[in-house]
């Protein structure tokens, strides 16, 4: 094996030890009280507010929501967060209209990803009652008749609805779940604002 394939495999399993991580998200994130911490210095207004959106439309840029969603993919879905914007000196109804922005984009996005989710759960119950459908179908005609393609086409059925709802369950399903967590995790962040940098820091 080659020193670079060894220092390779040395790496993986160094930083992708869970005690390794669990003392990275503890020293990067976590305060006392095992909440976490996202730290977000700004130098100017337009680092902040989206020039290109005016009265009740005002929003965030887009780069603020990346960062915050880059940062909390680290941590675990029941981790409390507290969002601090430093280096802004910012009036307390600019603070509260921040504050909604904010949530009101995660709760924008909440809504959409708990439509992704009943979808899949309605797809995924209409394949099982499918297989259950053609399972007792088959049985049926196994037991009661002599119609061979039938069976054969209730077999295919039943098959076909179980891949499919457990494909489903295992890729879309738990993924979109996962999803709602994270959002939901964002949409009750706390966020904070602090003018001078050394106050947190």
């Amino acid at each position: 094996m080659s020193e670079f394939k060894k220092r390779m495999k040395e790496k993986i399993k160094l930083y992708s030890n869970k005690e390794y991580l669990d003392g990275y998200m503890k020293n990067e994130y976590m305060t006392h009280d095992n909440d976490a911490d996202i730290f977000l210095k700004l130098s100017s207004r337009d680092e902040l507010f989206d020039k290109r959106t005016i009265n009740n439309q005002v929003d965030i840029v887009k780069d603020v929501y990346e960062y915050i969603e880059d940062k909390t993919s680290m941590l675990d879905s029941d981790v409390q967060i507290e969002l601090h914007i430093l280096g802004l000196d910012l009036k307390n109804d600019e603070q509260e209209k921040v504050r909604h922005i904010i949530k009101e984009h995660y709760a924008i996005e909440l809504y959409k990803i708990q439509k992704e989710y009943v979808r899949f759960r309605n797809k995924i119950f209409k394949l099982i009652l499918v297989g259950l459908f053609s399972l007792l179908s088959y049985a049926f005609l196994y037991f009661y008749t002599d119609f061979e393609f039938l069976m054969e086409m209730f077999v295919f059925l039943f098959s076909f609805a179980l891949w499919e709802s457990f494909d489903s369950i295992i890729y879309d399903f738990n993924e979109v779940k996962e999803e709602r967590k994270n959002i939901t995790q964002n949409l009750l962040m706390d966020v904070s604002f602090d003018e001078n940098e050394k106050d947190v820091i």
